[in-house]
């Protein structure tokens, strides 16, 4: 499975955008995949997640409610929409897949990586 992340950028607070996660074979529909992210200086962490079959979806607090996961499996794509973004959503956007039934937040347990994509959210 390879993963590429795209759609990030410079956006002004209360902007959006939204984050594609394109991947290659078909066994992409029967991973997991999650979006992670890393602001300078600060750890990897997980953002959201949504599972193989598309009907779970796990967020981190910071980001429930104004982020959103779907999956498009004809497409093999996994989306992550953001919504009202603020400057502390800075960072590089990373997707991942992993072989677990649901979203998890431990970065190990995710196989495949994207190679990130910036966000940069002005104020």
């Amino acid at each position: 499975v390879q993963l590429q992340a795209c759609g990030g950028g410079l956006v002004q607070a209360g902007g959006s955008l939204r984050l594609s996660c394109a991947a290659s074979g078909s066994a992409f529909s029967r991973y997991t995949v999650g979006w992670f992210r890393q602001a300078p200086g600060k750890e990897r962490e997980f953002v959201a997640g949504i599972s193989w079959n598309g009907l779970s979806t796990y967020y981190t607090d910071s980001v429930k409610g104004r982020f959103t996961i779907s999956r498009d499996k004809v497409k093999n794509t996994v989306y992550l929409q953001m919504n009202s973004l603020k400057p502390e959503d800075t960072a590089v956007y990373y997707c991942a897949a992993s072989p677990d039934l649901v979203p998890v937040r431990d970065s190990s347990r995710y196989d495949y990586w994207g190679q990130g994509t910036l966000v940069t959210v002005s104020s």
